[in-house]
């Protein structure tokens, strides 16, 4: 249990990977730096996809590049609905962001979501969002007068989920991260040869994705109920 709780001290330990030398040394933790390559890799991607685009007789490169941006869209302006589906891009862009953040453990670097800062930008990006989504569908007036319905009673509740819902979707995202980890720990401890990959994989990529599309399905549920 010992080397169990030292690996997961060495897990939640943010590293600094460099210091830019401007105002006396600005720290990049690891966390940054692979967010940046991740960033780099879907900039790279949607330029080389969305080069060349024609309207007649379009190649595979756009065929590829239309068949993903449409299943995006299907997919998320679903779990929107038609009242928040212009928030599509947004929601799209952080179902990527995180699914390549899971994924990117099998190429030897630490995902971003075991950083507790990140999980906790994204969540407070989010609320941003839903909240901006409410006020700009009902109005400052009507959005002031939501937290007190269905009665007056509840309004500290109801501004009380101001705080609980970016808390929510931040714990969720890192504690399951966090959690597959763990599990992988124990059963490298149990049976260190073999089985430890096969399971990682499944951490990596399946468990990966699913986190990815819990975060933003539950981001588009709280945007659709802000609208509403």
């Amino acid at each position: 249990m010992e080397k169990l709780a030292s690996a997961l001290l060495e897990e939640l330990n943010v590293n600094t990977v460099f210091t830019i030398p401007v105002l006396g040394g600005i720290p990049i933790s690891e966390s940054v730096a692979v967010t940046w390559v991740i960033m780099a890799v879907l900039v790279m991607l949607s330029v080389y996809l969305g080069s060349g685009l024609t309207v007649r007789n379009p190649g595979k490169k756009q065929q590829i590049a239309e068949l993903i941006v449409t299943w995006l869209d299907h997919f998320t302006e679903g779990m929107l609905g038609d009242k928040a589906k212009q928030y599509s891009t947004y929601i799209s862009v952080i179902l990527l962001y995180i699914a390549f953040s899971n994924v990117i453990g099998l190429f030897g670097l630490k995902p971003p979501t075991k950083d507790l800062n990140v999980t906790i930008a994204l969540s407070v990006m989010s609320i941003v969002l839903i909240e901006y989504a409410g006020i700009r569908r009902k109005g400052m007036g009507k959005w002031l007068k939501s937290f007190a319905q269905p009665v007056a009673i509840v309004t500290p509740i109801n501004i009380l989920e101001i705080v609980i819902r970016p808390l929510s979707l931040c714990m969720r995202l890192f504690g399951n991260v966090l959690g597959a980890f763990v599990i992988m720990e124990l059963i490298k401890l149990v049976v260190p040869v073999g089985i430890p990959a096969i399971f990682s994989l499944y951490f990596d990529i399946f468990d990966g994705l699913i986190q990815a599309y819990v975060f933003v399905f539950l981001t588009s549920l709280f945007i659709q109920d802000a609208v509403e």
